[in-house]
């Protein structure tokens, strides 16, 4: 006996899917997309991060440079050369305007001290120093200039403190996830 096609279909096993079956994919889907977007977002963020402290490490390794590049040793008759006169918040640095190698005061690097600080734009540029950040600055750079107190006629202690705008008025004890901080010695030597 024949069949109809109807009473075929009616007796043969399903072969699609049920609505139930869609919305469980659909579901895990959306958990799989929406986990994805989210790490995507985190790695984003740790990615602009990490470039953030690179550019700070780099302005703090620029100051120190800096700072260790001017004159501290002795003269020809062996007595001490310092270079207190050289203002280091411009861009290059000028002689005869600024502070040099000045011991700093003792929150250098907790406020923004005139000769002890300066402002870069989001590209590390020079925007100057002032007691206040200008239109346009991305990092604030401040530093110190210590005496080594086991050698106080010889060695000084530079620190330099570099952080974004966001950041550039936080405490000193309390460090910044995107800043850097750099410290070196230098000891006078015969020129």
């Amino acid at each position: 006996m024949m069949r109809s096609a109807w009473e075929r279909a009616a007796r043969s096993p399903a072969r699609g899917f049920s609505v139930l079956e869609v919305f469980v994919a659909v579901g895990i889907l959306i958990v799989t997309l929406m986990a994805l977007a989210q790490l995507t977002a985190m790695s984003t963020r740790a990615n602009t991060s990490a470039r953030t402290t690179t550019s700070a490490s780099l302005l703090a390794a620029q100051k120190l440079e800096q700072l260790r590049g001017l004159a501290w040793g002795f003269d020809a008759r062996d007595r001490p050369v310092s270079d207190a006169t050289t203002d280091l918040t411009t861009s290059p640095p000028s002689a005869g305007t600024g502070v040099g190698l000045t011991p700093s005061p003792a929150s250098a690097l907790a406020t923004n001290t005139a000769g002890y600080c300066d402002f870069l734009d989001a590209n590390g540029r020079g925007l100057g120093g002032a007691g206040s950040a200008p239109p346009g600055t991305g990092f604030v750079r401040r530093w110190s200039v210590n005496a080594l107190p086991q050698d106080a006629d010889n060695t000084l202690v530079f620190q330099v403190r570099v952080m974004r705008v966001d950041g550039a008025f936080a405490s000193l004890v309390r460090r910044l996830p995107e800043e850097a901080r750099l410290i070196t010695v230098k000891t006078r030597t015969t020129s």
